[in-house]
């Protein structure tokens, strides 16, 4: 005989931070960003759930200021985090990474570990279009 009070397990049910809200919609993307290297490294947890791409700009660069003022007056696509990194000064990330020239970007998994390079992208939707 079966006991009718006993409760599922609670190991086996699953995760409700991704399950549709009461409405069926489901969950919401993460909201799309632009922010500097050293706001993502203060607060990297907020970015959970979005693609994170690193930018290696430099302000004597035009293809990055043109890429900045992009990202800066339009927004970001949900689901993008976009890092802006100085190359002049990041010589431990560039070197990380293999960066040999600056406007080039770096999709990094949530350990850092980068999962694709490329440079030339002008602005977030593009981005967005490299990302896997």
């Amino acid at each position: 005989m079966s006991d009718k009070t006993a409760m599922p397990d609670k190991t086996s049910m699953p995760d409700k931070t991704a399950m549709p809200d009461k409405t069926g919609a489901p969950a919401a993307m993460a909201k799309g960003a632009y922010v500097t290297y050293a706001d993502y490294q203060s607060s990297m947890a907020m970015y959970q759930g979005s693609k994170v791409v690193l930018f290696f700009h430099a302000s004597w660069c035009p293809d990055c200021r043109a890429t900045d003022t992009a990202l800066t007056g339009s927004a970001v696509p949900d689901g993008l985090t976009v890092v802006k990194v100085d190359y002049d000064t990041a010589t431990e990330l560039k070197q990380r990474y293999g960066i040999t020239q600056q406007h080039t970007f770096v999709q990094v998994d949530p350990a850092g570990m980068s999962v694709k390079k490329w440079t030339g992208t002008k602005d977030g939707a593009a981005i967005k279009a490299q990302t896997t």
